[in-house]
């Protein structure tokens, strides 16, 4: 487990930062960017558990919980040098993927058919969640970017998409389930007539 004592070692001082395992690296990095953005994803979520919890959204925080740890466990496993061999409790597994696709149909089935796309808002938690969604849709470029200069566990990459796909649902459940009616895109609609 992780013990902090001090909360500034001074040692990233010179744009460098330490990787799980040794080794250091420019804060610059694309691998510190995709951990990073993972990092900026699990705050977003920790947003969104903040709303849900005030509409007693229970399921919804619970599943949340679970995924702000697994967060956590891909966060180091994009900190440690390439090539190194992870530690299995840090790897992500179809298992992880599985649930995902699990919580997706369940929250999806009661749900409408979409004929077009959604507007974000319509309650706080549905805007955040939307938020949450391109977080993780960055994240996702980030890591593939990341895959052209080092290896990245196809099972990461299927999980941040199945994540981003949940977290989408999950906004329409959230409205579906206080009868708050989606706004719906309409192409167009702004243009002024003339």
């Amino acid at each position: 487990m992780v013990s902090l004592t001090k909360i500034y070692t001074r040692t990233g001082d010179d744009g460098t930062t330490g990787l799980i395992g040794g080794g250091r690296i420019s804060k610059g990095s694309l691998k510190v960017a995709a951990y990073g953005e993972i990092d900026e994803l699990n705050a977003s979520i920790g947003v969104c558990q903040s709303f849900l919890m005030e509409e007693n959204e229970t399921k919804v925080c619970k599943a949340l919980t679970i995924i702000q740890n697994e967060l956590f466990d891909i966060g180091a496993e994009l900190a440690a040098p390439a090539n190194t061999s992870q530690d299995t409790n840090y790897a992500v597994t179809p298992s992880h993927v599985k649930r995902l696709e699990q919580w997706i149909d369940a929250f999806n089935s009661p749900l409408p058919t979409l004929a077009s796309f959604v507007l974000p808002g319509g309650s706080k938690s549905n805007a955040h969640l939307h938020v949450a969604r391109t977080v993780c849709r960055r994240a996702e470029r980030t890591i593939t970017l990341l895959q052209e200069q080092e290896p990245v566990s196809p099972d990461l990459f299927q999980y941040i998409n199945r994540l981003s796909d949940l977290l989408f649902v999950l906004s329409r459940h959230v409205l579906h389930t206080k009868n708050v009616p989606e706004h719906l895109w309409v192409p167009g609609a702004s243009r002024p007539s003339s």
